[in-house]
């Protein structure tokens, strides 16, 4: 097992979260993880997101693609509403 996927696995267990600039970030600190690495990580993070039952409403969805259209991506308000899209677009 990489460095990297050990990190990320200990913040997914601690957190019961984990954000794509957590990874990212380990990525550039550590080095790559492999696919399965990469997979099993998604994998959990989806199915901890399953479990919360939070769910994003269509409205929801609408309303955050038109905060990113109109807000530069630095924002926090550009980041809470990218989180929306990407967990609506994943199915949850």
């Amino acid at each position: 097992m990489s460095e990297t996927f050990e990190k990320l696995k200990a913040i997914l267990t601690e957190k019961q979260a984990l954000d794509n600039t957590e990874v990212e970030k380990m990525v550039v600190e550590h080095g790559e993880m492999t696919d399965d690495e990469k997979m099993w990580l998604e994998s959990e993070r989806h199915s901890l997101e399953r479990a919360s039952g939070e769910t994003i409403t269509m409205d929801q969805y609408l309303e955050a693609c038109k905060v990113l259209d109109s807000t530069d991506e630095g924002a926090e308000a550009y980041k809470e509403a990218e989180a929306i899209v990407e967990k609506y677009e994943a199915g949850n």
